[in-house]
């Protein structure tokens, strides 16, 4: 529970920063009370839409980099053994099959068997796979765990990911600011410019709305990994890919990648009721279900 707090308030961090100090600067005030008719909706929207995206695309753009500060990850310029160029040839091989470019492969140290890919399009990606899954995992459990992020990669995983992510900032920062004006001149009756009452209802509206919008962001994710596991499958195999999950919850399926990664992982975290509303990946006992179904298909 504690990163799934961590993660809500730091994403609601982002936007309640961004609204009080574009109040501060006065960009609010002329968007809802620069003219006599009340809200300018046409440029409310574009507003929120350019900040909505902004960080969003931003985020994305420097993904890798990131990824490696965050993870300590080390990029494979030359295989120095035989299991980091078994690692780099088997990413190889995947992205042919998969028609995506050759992503940059690394290796970062932590115990937990985990691998991510992220990057700003399919053609210049970053897979990186724990020191703990190439100890603990067999080649072929890690074979397929590697397909699975190959197929986010060619899925366009991440971009698709950033565009929701900044639809629903975008709504947000919009929808916010028509509570806020609506509760400010209708409640309290403020017919002079936005009162407190507006700044007040704005933050409120801002918090409960990035809740709701963290809730489909989190659905979203949880159906790639559906897909990712099906791709997966189809590039090492069904019997690869189950196994690899099993692997994954006997090790309770735990993940410790910095929150900000994540959604990005081969596992997340572990949830049910409403705590499972903000789980990135579904239960791994569902993921393994699907893939049995699809071989029995």
């Amino acid at each position: 529970m504690k990163r799934i707090f961590l993660f809500l308030i730091t994403n609601l961090a982002i936007v309640v920063v961004l609204g009080v100090v574009l109040q501060l600067l006065g960009v609010d005030r002329m968007l809802v009370a620069g003219n006599r008719y009340g809200i300018n909706y046409a440029g409310l929207l574009i507003f929120a839409a350019v900040f909505g995206f902004g960080g969003s695309l931003i985020s994305l753009a420097i993904s890798k980099w990131m990824a490696k500060r965050m993870t300590g990850a080390t990029v494979i310029e030359r295989p120095a053994n035989a299991a980091e160029q078994w690692l780099v040839e088997t990413v190889r091989r995947h992205a042919q099959r998969a028609g995506i470019g050759m992503p940059e492969v690394a290796i970062y140290d932590a115990p937990e068997i985990n691998a991510f890919a992220t990057g700003p399009n399919r053609n210049k990606a970053l897979v990186a796979v724990s020191t703990g899954l190439l100890h603990t995992m067999t080649q072929e459990e890690a074979e397929a765990v590697l397909g699975h992020e190959i197929t986010h990669v060619a899925n366009g995983d991440m971009v698709t990911l950033t565009l929701i992510q900044g639809v629903v900032n975008t709504f947000v920062i919009f929808f916010a600011r028509v509570i806020g004006y609506t509760v400010d001149r209708v409640v309290f009756k403020n017919e002079r410019d936005t009162g407190p009452a507006y700044w007040i209802t704005t933050i409120l509206a801002e918090v409960v709305l990035g809740i709701i919008a963290t809730v489909i962001v989190m659905w979203f994710s949880r159906q790639r990994e559906f897909r990712a596991d099906a791709g997966g499958a189809d590039l090492a195999g069904n019997r690869k890919m189950i196994a690899a999950l099993q692997r994954l919850q006997l090790n309770h399926g735990a993940s410790q990648l910095p929150d900000q990664m994540a959604a990005f992982g081969i596992v997340g975290g572990i949830g049910h009721g409403l705590k499972r509303l903000f789980l990135s990946h579904p239960p791994l006992e569902e993921r393994i279900a699907a893939l049995q179904r699809r071989s029995a298909m």
